[in-house]
């Protein structure tokens, strides 16, 4: 079998199936030839179509012999395809006998069936033929048969063209979504975190899906009283309605700030605006940790935080190690009647570090299947003791790539780092 699909001087189907992977159309075109030369027990089939240079074939089956560019236009020219002019000569739809002599005295042939490919719209694509050297006579079946063959492959490509317009159109549709939801997400997180006197912030995100809205959040803000304010925080479910409760968590946890600093009653502030927000059978509720930094003398911070239902935080220490600051027992905010926080205090000092982080960091898959959970975050933190809050994320980041497709939930990360003095060396550098 001889196929021409992608020779240089072959047109396309035609405009209409142009932009069709070409490799498909030419094993469906194969197959039709194949097939129409077992319905005759024929030695040769061929499938042609019309360019701009007359009639070529697309697909033969049989004989490389016919599949020569100047047998085309001498076969065709004449009967089912458009003449050089451009007008089609014979707007029949029904397959015929074409020839009932020689028209080609070096390859002899003596018999020769067509049915035009035509679409539903009347578009001529071309011509099923079918070649015999023997003179005979095709039966109605057969010729009914062949008409037939050609519906097919005309539903076969319009098929194919549907199906690749479905999915321009998701691809389409995807790229829109992915842009909607980075756009949307931004308005979700501070587009930078203020510059805090003698402590280093830093912070990312990690969105597991670029077409889904996290529901993950942050934020560092100065309260009127000299002290500093942050939280982090995770919200349930994802899309639209998530952001929507991202949003209203967020201003309602800096809003409660300013009115009344106190850790817990920030959280029970936020807790009472989710019940009054969303009411009945669908509660939304979130987990989040929010704490106070207060600078204290020799440049060291003194920490409070309360968390409410969310994994614990970790200082890492100067000397390299790295300790879970435990909020446990602290419950869910916006879905029990009256749940409970938790507080706890820790005071940074020089070339230490503390993190917030969402869990979508300790229920990643590791190679093993196995969740990296807080354990495994503390391993790999103390085994590569990163320095300040820059590279502390960056070594999270790392971290979160080599995981790739274990890594299925939104990750929020928030580091605070109080720098250590320029000329004493760390405890990293001592090693």
């Amino acid at each position: 079998m001889t196929s021409l699909m992608g020779k240089a001087r072959c047109p396309d189907v035609t405009q209409r199936y142009g932009g069709l992977d070409a490799a498909a159309v030419d094993s469906i075109l194969r197959r039709v030839a194949s097939l129409a030369a077992a319905l005759f027990d024929a030695p040769v089939a061929t499938v042609a179509v019309t360019g701009t240079d007359g009639a070529w074939f697309r697909t033969t089956h049989g004989s490389d012999r016919v599949a020569g560019p100047g047998f085309a236009p001498e076969l065709w020219g004449r009967t089912l395809l458009p003449d050089h002019s451009g007008t089609a000569g014979d707007t029949s739809t029904r397959a015929r006998t074409v020839i009932g002599r020689p028209i080609h005295s070096e390859l002899g042939i003596r018999f020769c069936v067509a049915a035009p490919v035509v679409t539903a719209g009347g578009e001529r694509l071309g011509t099923i033929q079918v070649l015999d050297t023997r003179p005979r006579k095709a039966t109605d079946r057969q010729m009914s048969a062949l008409e037939d063959l050609s519906t097919l492959l005309v539903d076969e490509l319009e098929l194919r063209l549907s199906v690749s317009g479905t999915v321009a159109t998701e691809r389409r549709m995807r790229k829109d979504a992915e842009r909607l939801a980075r756009t949307l997400q931004r308005t979700l997180l501070p587009p930078a975190l203020p510059e805090v006197p003698g402590l280093g912030v830093a912070a990312s995100y990690h969105n597991a899906s670029a077409e889904d809205v996290g529901g993950d959040f942050y934020d560092l803000f100065p309260l009127n009283d000299g002290r500093w304010g942050f939280f982090l925080g995770d919200v349930c479910g994802k899309g639209a309605e998530a952001a929507a409760l991202t949003s209203l968590a967020r201003y309602t946890l800096r809003a409660a700030a300013i009115y009344d600093p106190d850790p817990c009653a920030v959280l029970a502030n936020l807790d009472t605006v989710l019940k009054g927000e969303y009411q009945g059978d669908d509660p939304r509720y979130c987990t989040a940790v929010f704490g106070v930094l207060q600078p204290e003398g020799g440049g060291s911070f003194a920490v409070t935080l309360a968390g409410g239902g969310h994994p614990p935080a970790l200082a890492l220490r100067a000397d390299g190690a790295v300790h879970p600051v435990s909020t446990k027992g602290g419950q869910l905010i916006g879905l029990l009647p009256d749940p409970h926080f938790v507080t706890a205090t820790l005071r940074l000092a020089a070339g230490e570090t503390l993190l917030l982080y969402t869990d979508g960091l300790t229920e990643a898959r590791t190679e093993t299947r196995a969740m990296l959970g807080e354990a495994g975050l503390i391993a790999h933190l103390s085994a590569i003791r990163p320095r300040g809050s820059g590279a502390l994320l960056t070594a999270i980041d790392e971290l979160l790539g080599r995981l790739g497709a274990g890594v299925t939930d939104d990750t929020a990360l928030l580091a605070l780092s109080v720098p250590s003095p320029r000329n004493e060396p760390t405890a990293q550098e001592l090693q």
